[in-house]
């Protein structure tokens, strides 16, 4: 088969090292000649964010965060760093934080360096959210890509077992979706593919021994390249739907994510050969479903839907928001019948049917 297509690489730059964090960050404020630092990190992330920063001076600490990023805390951080003369955003922590770096960055133009420490993968992406009236809105910016992202495996030590067990499925999504994403190619597919080995091998671990830095290492690393194919592939059926329930029902992001992710996969694998194959071959099982089941089993994986305040009334309500937006290029038809058995079973935490 003749290859034919057209590939898009992200320039950033990636420091990778564990125990490295505070120096790499000195360094790059040094290289970037930053002299009025923000730093955004949630109150939880406090004193990691502290500890990260110790070798650079900062004007401002922001902590006002929250998840799917409320448009009313992206005006409220842009304020700030307009008023601070910043010149230079430092966001340490998951998703969310990084989101909002991203806000600021999205209206003003300023540079981020992103310090995370959760697998969320949000720090390799072009790919912008914003939550306004129970609706989420994304889009695609080069101006909120973070030239630099800092990876330190100690700094996710602290990750509970069960958040770092959902964090690294929500990057699992990433590689699955850039599977069959709008704009897949050979190049995204060859990264999400290595991005599921490096979990599925990295979470384990985690979860054998949570102090085990290199599960950590290979778990970051695996978040990485999920990210860098997602950024590529684009937002697939899976992300098309975890947005809308993120958004409309306020789901916690990557508990979401984890437990859609085995129906979706159960949806498109039958009409996906190619895809199914190649994430077979990532888990080193039979099937695709197999190995994500036999993955998710060992993890002790989020089941349902309905643990997570998703209420089965609003059923009918999500698929009318999910449909619109479901991607042409989706292995096979999406209708409404399929996104509401989809939903129903991820409700109950029935075992996915193919």
């Amino acid at each position: 088969m003749n290859l034919n297509f057209d590939h898009v690489t992200l320039g950033q730059r990636v420091l990778f090292g564990s125990g490295r964090a505070a120096d790499s960050l000195a360094d790059e404020v040094a290289r970037l000649g930053a002299r009025r630092v923000m730093v955004v990190a949630s109150r939880s992330e406090a004193r990691v964010a502290q500890a990260v920063t110790t070798h650079i001076d900062v004007a401002v600490f922001h902590d006002d965060v929250a998840p799917h990023v409320p448009i009313a805390k992206a005006e409220s951080a842009r304020a700030v760093a307009v008023d601070k003369a910043v010149d230079l955003l430092v966001c340490v922590g998951g998703g969310s934080t990084t989101g909002l770096a991203k806000a600021v960055a999205l209206a003003t133009g300023l540079p981020i360096v992103a310090v995370p420490t959760t697998y969320a993968g949000s720090e390799a992406t072009n790919v912008w959210g914003l939550t306004e009236a129970a609706r989420k809105t994304t889009g695609v910016d080069d101006r909120v890509l973070p030239v630099t992202v800092i990876y330190d495996a100690h700094l996710t030590l602290s990750l509970p077992v069960e958040l770092s067990v959902a964090s690294g499925l929500n990057g699992m999504a990433h590689c699955i979706d850039s599977m069959w994403a709008p704009r897949t190619d050979p190049i995204n597919r060859a990264l999400a593919a290595e991005g599921i080995r490096a979990l599925a091998e990295g979470l384990p671990a985690i979860k054998g021994d949570p102090q085990d830095v290199s599960g950590r290492e290979q778990t970051l690393y695996g978040a990485y390249l999920s990210a860098v194919a997602f950024a590529s592939a684009g937002s697939g059926l899976h992300h098309k739907i975890c947005h809308v329930l993120g958004g409309a029902y306020n789901l916690p992001h990557a508990q979401t994510h984890a437990t859609v992710l085995p129906y979706v996969l159960a949806f498109n694998a039958p009409a996906a050969h190619e895809a199914e194959r190649r994430i077979a071959a990532a888990f080193g099982t039979g099937t695709a479903v197999a190995g994500l089941s036999s993955l998710r089993a060992t993890l002790d994986a989020p089941r349902a839907l309905k643990d997570y305040g998703f209420d089965e009334t609003q059923i009918p309500e999500a698929v009318e928001l999910i449909l619109p937006v479901v991607p042409d290029s989706n292995p096979r038809p999406v209708t409404a019948t399929d996104l509401e058995a989809l939903l129903r079973a991820a409700h109950a935490g029935e075992t996915p049917v193919l």
